[in-house]
């Protein structure tokens, strides 16, 4: 299992703590230093089964510089965002935990993690 974060998130840190509280076996990813390519995004927005623009910050700075809030949701727009996301990872939503069986979550709430680790 693999988790994105962002060290001075606090919904980062909270899930790191119920990952080492339940002994799980993971791999951190400073997904801000480490930057994940546009597949990488794309892998993971196929395990979430969600769109680049489910997982997008549209509050951050960056995202309102470009005018995120315009952009297409739709097929036609998809790259666009998903180039956005590997330019400006900040953008990125956090935690993202990719679960050993091939799926992946949003791990903002404990729960969210325990599902992960259920999995």
């Amino acid at each position: 299992m693999e988790i994105w974060i962002n060290p001075a998130c606090s919904k980062c840190r909270s899930a790191i703590s119920v990952l080492d509280a339940e002994g799980a076996d993971y791999t951190v990813r400073r997904y801000l230093e480490d930057v994940p390519t546009e597949d990488e995004i794309r892998q993971v927005l196929e395990r979430l089964g969600l769109e680049p623009w489910d997982i997008t910050r549209t509050q951050e700075a960056a995202a309102k510089e470009l005018g995120l809030k315009e952009w297409p949701r739709d097929a036609g727009a998809r790259d666009r965002w998903i180039a956005a996301l590997a330019a400006h990872p900040k953008l990125i939503q956090r935690p993202i935990i990719t679960a050993d069986d091939g799926s992946a979550v949003v791990a903002r709430t404990e729960d969210a993690v325990r599902d992960a680790l259920s999995r």
